[in-house]
């Protein structure tokens, strides 16, 4: 069996297919709520039992559902700190994008990369206890890459609003 490719540029074929009401109104509730028994959901969708799992299955099996997961509390778990870092490289060839990125997978502090287009490279979301653990993590990780030549931070004073869920789209 082949790996899964999870890559967002090359959609495996059966993504192309059209989600109908019911496939929307699955994935929607899903996000909600992973837990929820599969007989709730199904009446929820006016459907039975096993046509409900077979359309759960197949959303899995065609990567519209990635994983399940449980939403914790970073406060409370000692990580109050967030902070987005704006990353700009000094070069910008593939082995240098490539560095950079394996660099940012292997520390868990950092939640989030995307490389951007505009002013600077990198936009990273970062999550950390203190202010004495990020400046360790900026220093000794982020500005230490070979090839970062300047870094700005925001640092969060409110999270506003923070979801995981993506908005259903009609069509």
């Amino acid at each position: 069996m082949s790996p899964k490719n999870t890559s967002p540029q090359q959609n495996p074929p059966n993504l192309d297919r059209r989600l109908d009401r019911i496939d929307r109104k699955l994935l929607a509730r899903l996000q909600q709520d992973g837990r929820i028994p599969v007989s709730q959901l199904a009446r929820e969708v006016n459907l039975t039992v096993t046509p409900t799992l077979e359309r759960v299955r197949r959303l899995e099996s065609g990567g519209f559902i990635e994983g399940y997961f449980a939403r914790l509390d970073p406060g409370k778990l000692g990580l109050g700190l967030l902070a987005y870092v704006e990353v700009s490289l000094d070069r910008t060839t593939p082995e240098a994008f490539e560095h950079f990125k394996e660099v940012v997978r292997a520390h868990d502090e950092i939640m989030e990369c995307h490389m951007v287009a505009g002013g600077f490279d990198y936009l990273l979301k970062v999550r950390v206890k203190d202010m004495e653990t990020y400046r360790t993590l900026l220093g000794d990780t982020i500005a230490s890459v070979r090839g970062v030549q300047q870094t700005h931070t925001y640092f969060v004073m409110e999270e506003v609003k923070s979801t995981h869920a993506i908005m259903m789209p009609e069509t």
